[in-house]
């Protein structure tokens, strides 16, 4: 009986711990996630582009999300209409989610929506 309690006890202390860690990953995140999920809601599509065709958009006056400076590593978010989309070379469509391939693209193009 004594090894079931011990068993369940330990399995307490774990969840406990983690919880603990989840919250404190939120504190320090200050809301990153919450504001990069809001960006992409008002985006269609979402494309990687190299960072000459990212620097030349910013160029032109476009800005940056700044929710992309607060991630690490930092990402460069600019939103562009569908026409402008026509002009870039190179692009490479990523789903809009947290995926892999979203996380890994240091430069990106959002379309928006409408």
């Amino acid at each position: 009986m004594s090894e079931l309690l011990e068993r369940r006890a330990r399995g307490a202390r774990n969840r406990a711990a983690l919880r603990a860690w989840e919250y404190r990953q939120r504190r320090h995140a200050k809301g990153v996630w919450f504001r990069l999920r809001r960006v992409l809601m008002n985006a269609e599509a979402a494309y990687a582009v190299s960072e000459k065709e990212a620097r030349r958009l910013l160029d032109e006056g476009l800005l940056p999300e700044p929710v992309g400076g607060d991630l690490e590593p930092p990402k460069t978010l600019i939103f562009i209409n569908r026409e402008s989309l026509k002009e870039i070379e190179g692009r490479r469509k990523i789903p809009i989610s947290l995926g892999h391939e979203f996380l890994e693209a240091r430069w990106l193009v959002l379309v928006k929506q409408g």
